[in-house]
Order: C-alpha cells, then sequence, then structure tokens
C-alpha cells in the first residue's frame, strides 16, 4: 500500500472532533478563568495525543486536527494583512441549523504576513510526528465567495481584477512560507466548486457578486493557478471540495459535472478530495475528466456526518465503479469530509471516528495490494 507521495491511498482530509479537555479548555478562556498561554498548553497536549492516533491507525500522514481553530476557514482569513473579522446579523444558513454569525471583511491591501499564526501551527505538527505532516487551509475562492462585493472595501479595490491579482499573489506568498517551514503537503479546502454545481447556491450568488457567477470557474481557476506557480517541485498542493459541513448537515447538493472538466483539467492541483457518501454527491461520471498522468483523486466515500460504520464491500464496489472512469492507480480512499469543519464538530463520537479511519486503512492495503 505504501507510496512515496501524497495524496495517499488511505487519507484523510484534515479536522478531527475536539477532544474533551480541549473543549473544556477554550470554553474556559472565552469566559477569561485561563490566559492564552494556558489554552495554548492544552491544545499542544490534545494535538499530540491525536497525532499519535493518526499514527497509530496506519495513515501515512497526521494534520493537527485543526485544534487550534474555531473554523476551517475564518481563522486562517482573520490574520491576513488587510482582512478583519467582523459580525453578522446571522450566521450560515445550513439544513435546519445555522452557525455563529461571523465572517470576514476586507479593508487594506491583501498580503500574507510573515507572522501568520498557522506557520508556526505547522511547524509544532512536523516537529511531533513521525509520518507526513498535512497543512489544510482554505481556497482563495473561499474568501471571495463567501462575502462577495460588499465585504471587500471599494476604497481599497475599487474592481475585483486588482483584488483577484493580489489574492493569487498572496497565496504564492503563503505556499513558499509554507514550504520553508518544511511543509511538503499543504491542502487549499474548498466550498465554491460544489456550490458552482446548485443552481439553488448561484441564484444566492447572483445577489451579492459584481461578477457574473457563470464566469466564477474560469477567474477562480486563474487565481488559484496563479499562486500554484509558487509550488516547488517536490511540494503536493490538494484541495478538497466541500458541500458544507456544520454539526452533520451540508449546504449545496448536485454532481460535479458543471465544473469538473476545468477543475480536474484546468486547475493545477496534485490531487483532489472528492465528496460521495451518498445521493447528494451525483454520480462518479465526472471523474472521467481526471487526466491520465500523476494526478489523482481521492474518492470520499466514508461518510464523516454519522457514525455508522460502513461495509468493506460496499465501498471497494464503489471504488470499482470509480474505476471505471479513472485509472484505478490515480485513485486513492478518504472520508466525505472532515470531522469538524468548525470547534462543534459532527454527531458522531470519537471512537466512532477512529473506526472509520482505521477501516479507509484497511480497505486502501486490500485495494492496493502493491
Amino acid at each position: 500500500m505504501s507510496t512515496d507521495r501524497a495524496p495517499y491511498r488511505a487519507d484523510e482530509v484534515g479536522s478531527l472532533l475536539r477532544t474533551t479537555p480541549l473543549k473544556e479548555a477554550r470554553a474556559k478562556r472565552e469566559k477569561g478563568e485561563i490566559t492564552p498561554a494556558q489554552l495554548k498548553a492544552v491544545e499542544d497536549e490534545e494535538i499530540k495525543k491525536i497525532i499519535k492516533k493518526q499514527e497509530d491507525v496506519g495513515l501515512q500522514l497526521a494534520t493537527d486536527g485543526e485544534f487550534r481553530r474555531s473554523w476551517w476557514h475564518f481563522d486562517f482569513f482573520w490574520h491576513l494583512t488587510g482582512c478583519e473579522r467582523v459580525s453578522t446579523n446571522q450566521g450560515i444558513q445550513f439544513h435546519g441549523v445555522q452557525t455563529k454569525a461571523e465572517s470576514l471583511k476586507v479593508t487594506g491591501k491583501l498580503d500574507f504576513p510573515a507572522n501568520h499564526p498557522m506557520i508556526e501551527h505547522f511547524k509544532f505538527l512536523k516537529a511531533n510526528t513521525k509520518v507526513e505532516p498535512k497543512m489544510t487551509i482554505p481556497s482563495p475562492s473561499v474568501m471571495h465567495f463567501r462575502g462577495g462585493r460588499a465585504a471587500i472595501s471599494k476604497d481599497v479595490y475599487p474592481n475585483t481584477d486588482a483584488y483577484f491579482d493580489d489574492l493569487g499573489k498572496l497565496y504564492g506568498k503563503a505556499i513558499k512560507a509554507f514550504y520553508d517551514a518544511g511543509c511538503r503537503y499543504l491542502q487549499l479546502d474548498d466550498t465554491v466548486w460544489a456550490y458552482l454545481c446548485s443552481e439553488k447556491e448561484l441564484a444566492q450568488a447572483r445577489d451579492r457578486m459584481d461578477v457574473d457567477p457563470t464566469k466564477l470557474a474560469g477567474i477562480y481557476a486563474g487565481v488559484i493557478n496563479a499562486a500554484l506557480k509558487s509550488k516547488p517541485a517536490d511540494m503536493t498542493i490538494t484541495t478538497h471540495v466541500c458541500r458544507g459541513n456544520f454539526r452533520s448537515t451540508w449546504i449545496s447538493e448536485g454532481g460535479y459535472e458543471p465544473v469538473a472538466e476545468t477543475l480536474l483539467g484546468g486547475v493545477n492541483y496534485d490531487g483532489y478530495f472528492l465528496e460521495y457518501d451518498n445521493d447528494r454527491s451525483g454520480g462518479l461520471e465526472p471523474l472521467r475528466f481526471l487526466p491520465k498522468g500523476k494526478k489523482r483523486v481521492v474518492v470520499g466515500l466514508v461518510t464523516s456526518k454519522t457514525g455508522d460504520l460502513e461495509k468493506k464491500d460496499d465501498i471497494k464496489r464503489r471504488l470499482d465503479e470509480a474505476g471505471k472512469y479513472a485509472p484505478i492507480d490515480q485513485l486513492c480512499l478518504s472520508p466525505q469530509c472532515g470531522f469538524a469543519s468548525t470547534e462543534e464538530g459532527n454527531i458522531l463520537t470519537e471512537d466512532q471516528q477512529w473506526a472509520k479511519l482505521k477501516m479507509i486503512v484497511d480497505i486502501s492495503k486490500e485495494v492496493w495490494k502493491n
């Protein structure tokens, strides 16, 4: 099963359920009962524990579970030069539930600061694992799509062309900064490509954009590819395309057909984590757009939204089906998403989470014997 490069035959998206000691420490910090240093000490200890668990189940990579974040994306954005944290009238609407009412606002010229805290987060991960340390950050397309034109100061960016140009440069600097810190496996998490497959999300986007939503796929591909020019040859950069993940709920529905050709063939990622855990995901046919070669698709057939353990034979059959559209040697297996895209986490237990990851490792050994 072993492979010398990421993404691995058995992989994971990134976030993990927050442990009880971490949840308790974060609650105490919000009440002012402990200092930031005391919270960090708990984070350090709990991250070491989940790194060990990832190694123990047989994964060839480890993440920090995003344990130092409250959100999978905003915590990264809020620490960019020119970006601020803001409160909103309402949270992000998922099926039957809303998130906390927080977002971002671009109030200055965008840049990636040398002291961005996630560089140090990665260094801690790298120093404490025996396997490949994997870092996850949000994609640049998320930053634009989430807030739209209203989240970008017109005084700073009168037109979005300059904004997109700076966004690409910012991410190019981020890639280099993580590389210089020792990162060789970086993932840009992205909900937007899935939203572009949803007529409902496209209709809502028209209300907050000054760009025709039908042109966004091409614009985002250009921004991402501009950033990826900074990627050294020995660095792997993947993306995860998510339909929304909050307390086991979701936002968008629909298959990847509308964007697959552009995403798989026109965006220069090394790998793609795609969600395929239920009927919302559509068929596997869009995998036919994966170019033959070194690119890989990590097929997310194991759900992170419930604790029920899938049957191994069912997963194998789905992998066989995926192999009809893309070479099996270019496929891998993972959960459909992270287990806790926000600190609240999905509705399953830690034991169920680890059982799913162990099953993925076991299946990968059987499917990719060589």
